[in-house]
């Protein structure tokens, strides 16, 4: 097979530059590793949830009601824009497991004796359906049961309206609506205190007297519906049977977090991609500006035997193809491998029947395209350059650099300096671009480098601020409903509890104009010493004296600020509906909030001293003796024990970001080893004619080495305090760009980061000294000198 001579001299050029082609290669494989990633995590996500939802009918609108006659689902299901509607029953449980003392709560769901339900259906993973007419079997979810470790068979105790039941598992299950399992109020899954179980119709009719009755609806909409105007009109329907407001897919916990977690994965498929691929793209940049400039003469030669620009032009093009298919051979083996790692990180954490990492020809072809864009637009500069230079011109030596006294020269220094370091601080000055680039790049790696670390100072500082500055209780109760705040003596008096708090909690829609946030209103003691309200930066708040405490984040989405005043409609009780100032705001780290004084809360609501939950501190040699006490309380519905979750925290997105974290951290090592070792090499190729001539001048090995790896390290060491600034710049573009609904994350770089960073590029440009060192050492003087005048 013949090669044109064009392809033949590219090829051999390729070759004797191989180390920094394999370099850049590895680069831009990392970018292009983490574009398929990011991309293919994308589409699984979002084709495994879309799939899951068309086949398993999951409903598009919910609505909770205190008890409603199965008359008025036939009237919904008349209402216009509405396809299906479905009643149910819903009701939580506290749970008693073989060999846990500690409390556990669920969710009984009802479906059909007959037939399966036919919004929200279930994925049977193994097991088989219920009997019809059992009163003690249930359907479990996957999650609580493998956290659990139960089999087919196992039973547990519940309490259901006030009676100890026993019941056993007889199949294991998935929802849609439940993809992220988390208990009612929480922010990370605890599977192993908290499962969601499913239960015969007829049997939870007659435990909670629900005969021709149901307290809860999944409605199925058609493709011309109004959600708003279908919303609205179910309201109305179910005020008169205490309705808490239908709401739609986009407050469904479940799919909120999954939506979450999508909006993530397109945030770094856009981030992370570009900062490897402009960095690959700068180094190509500069590499292919020393070979432009060392093959002048070459240039020339082309274009008098009669090679056009346009071939020119194309054959150094051609030349960064060819790096650009060595990133892909590199990077799409890589993506394929980290996306299988971290789809069975994400198969732990939500709960698809089938979550299959694809890499899609098409995101393959994108990858391509993105990082042969960015690779010719780096190189297009020097490639014009060859394009325009003239035959006659290039065919003299590139004039040489200025020259004159430096600045520590002309500020009469100069004696004070060795001479070694003052050619070391000339060859700087006389060439401030490429002094600059090469610390520009330089400092690119140290970015990425504190990027890597970044989360993980965010994650650990907001776990500080959450469990030990903001819930400084050891435990909370939640009640079924609203009890008389006497319950708060109760608690007190029971084993082991130190400190008692009450709480009130209102399911309530703030709205301001056309804008709406349904939240839970969160009613305290203004001296409370067991729930802080804490900023981001570490500042307590007080609780104001009337009107409410919202997060930034809810301020923002609703587009008010203090002084405003929104509408807020309680969706309980007797749904009074008033107008309540924002008296300030909080930068919180999770959720959307809204706090109240505990007392102004019950004046709102047109009620007496009641509470819904409470906050205690409790002596750990007695917690066992109150996790029985507990169990037996029937008007406590769910217990949240502050370290189960926190352990729970730990073991979930803890654990995941710290995998992504060691996926970024290798990466980032290998960007920052990868530009330091070009910036070494290239100037090695550039200055091997200056150094070889002072070898024959008389210079040892040692003197030339110091002046090249003394270059080296003056730019490392200007490098790394602006790339510690250029990361908490991209840090603060990070947390800005993950500033979302459900969780924010503070600005921290802490000391140890700025270290390491510091650390790993110094390693990195004393191993690529080494590897300069041994070069310079066979450094051929005479091969090196054969050069024109």
């Amino acid at each position: 097979m013949l090669i044109a001579p064009l392809d033949r001299k590219m090829l051999r050029d390729l070759w004797h530059m191989r180390s920094l082609a394999a370099a850049i290669s590895v680069v831009m494989g990392c970018g292009v590793a983490l574009f398929l990633l990011s991309r293919s995590m994308l589409h699984s996500l979002e084709l495994s949830q879309q799939s899951y939802y068309n086949r398993y009918n999951f409903a598009d609108l919910f609505a909770t009601v205190k008890r409603a006659p199965d008359s008025l689902i036939e009237r919904i299901g008349e209402l216009p824009g509405v396809a299906v509607a479905e009643r149910r029953i819903v009701v939580p449980v506290n749970l008693s497991l073989p060999g846990m003392e500690a409390p556990a709560s669920g969710r009984l769901i009802s479906v059909p004796d007959a037939g399966r339900p036919r919004l929200n259906q279930l994925f049977l993973r193994k097991g088989r359906w219920l009997t019809p007419r059992s009163d003690d079997e249930v359907l479990a979810s996957e999650a609580f049961v493998e956290a659990n470790g139960l089999e087919l068979g196992d039973r547990f105790s519940a309490i259901i309206n006030g009676r100890m039941e026993e019941l056993s598992i007889v199949g294991v299950v998935l929802s849609p609506e439940y993809i992220y399992e988390i208990k009612p109020g929480d922010l990370v899954p605890d599977n192993r205190h908290f499962g969601v179980f499913w239960m015969n119709e007829e049997a939870l009719q007659m435990a909670y007297d629900m005969d021709g009755a149901f307290n809860d609806l999944s409605v199925r909409l058609m493709r011309s519906a109004n959600p708003a105007e279908v919303i609205r009109r179910i309201d109305e329907l179910t005020d008169p049977y205490g309705g808490l407001g239908a709401y739609d897919r986009m407050d469904q916990m479940s799919h909120h977090f999954v939506d979450n977690e999508i909006e993530q994965n397109r945030t770094m498929g856009l981030f992370a991609p570009s900062i490897f691929l402009g960095v690959s793209a700068f180094l190509l940049n500069v590499v292919m500006s020393r070979t432009i400039n060392s093959q002048r003469e070459q240039i020339a030669a082309l274009k008098a035997f009669g090679y056009s620009n346009i071939e020119v032009g194309w054959h150094y093009i051609k030349f960064v193809l060819l790096i650009v298919a060595a990133s892909l051979l590199v990077g799409i083996p890589a993506g394929a491998w980290f996306g299988w790692f971290v789809t069975g990180m994400y198969a732990r954490l939500f709960h698809f029947p089938e979550l299959v990492f694809r890499i899609y020809f098409s995101t393959i072809l994108a990858a391509a395209g993105v990082s042969g864009a960015a690779s010719v637009l780096g190189a297009m500069g020097s490639v014009m350059r060859a394009v325009r230079l003239p035959p006659a011109e290039a065919m003299r030596p590139e004039p040489p650099a200025g020259f004159g006294p430096t600045l520590m020269e002309r500020l009469g220094l100069g004696h004070l300096v060795p001479p070694i370091l003052l050619m070391i601080v000339r060859q700087l000055e006389r060439r401030p671009v490429k002094t600059a680039f090469s610390t520009i790049a330089i400092s690119l790696a140290v970015a990425v480098l504190v990027i890597g670390n970044f989360f993980q100072d965010s994650i650990d500082y907001m776990v500080d601020a959450q469990f030990n500055l903001v819930q400084r209780f050891d435990m909370s109760v939640s009640m079924a409903d609203p009890v008389s705040d006497r319950a708060v003596y109760e608690l007190a008096s029971m084993p082991g509890v130190l400190h008692c708090e009450p709480t009130r909690a209102v399911s309530a829609r703030l709205r301001a104009g056309p804008r709406s946030r349904r939240v839970a209103v969160r009613g305290l003691r203004p001296d409370s010493t067991l729930f802080g309200l804490v900023n981001m930066d570490g500042q307590e708040m007080e609780l104001p004296r009337h009107g409410l405490l919202v997060s930034k984040k809810l301020a923002e989405v609703l587009r008010v600020g203090v002084g405003d005043w929104v509408q807020m409609e309680a969706l309980v009780d007797k749904r009074p509906v008033r107008q309540v100032m924002i008296a300030a705001t909080i930068n919180d780290f999770a959720g959307l909030q809204a706090f109240m004084n505990i007392e102004e809360l019950h004046r709102l609501m047109l009620e007496g001293p009641v509470i819904t939950g409470a906050q205690m501190l409790v002596d750990p040699r007695q917690q066992d003796m109150l996790y029985r006490k507990l169990k037996e309380t029937p008007e406590v519905s769910t217990v949240m024990v502050k370290q189960h979750t926190l352990d729970s925290f730990n073991r979930t997105i803890v654990k995941n970001l710290g995998v992504m974290k060691r996926i970024n951290l290798v990466f980032a090592c290998i960007i920052a080893a990868g530009v330091v070792y070009n910036s070494a090499r290239i100037s090695l190729a550039e200055r091997s004619r200056e150094l070889a001539t002072l070898r024959v001048m008389g210079f040892t090995r040692q003197e030339i080495s110091s002046i090249l790896l003394g270059e080296l390290a003056i730019v490392t060491l200007l490098a790394i305090p602006a790339g510690l600034a250029l990361g908490k710049l991209f840090a603060a573009w990070m947390t800005a760009a993950f500033d979302q609904e459900l969780f924010r994350f503070p600005l921290v770089v802490t000391h140890r980061t700025n270290a390491w960073a510091a650390l790993v590029v110094m390693l990195a440009s004393a191993v690529s000294g080494l590897i300069v060192r041994r070069n310079l050492d066979h450094l051929d003087l005479v091969a090196v000198l054969k050069s024109r005048e």
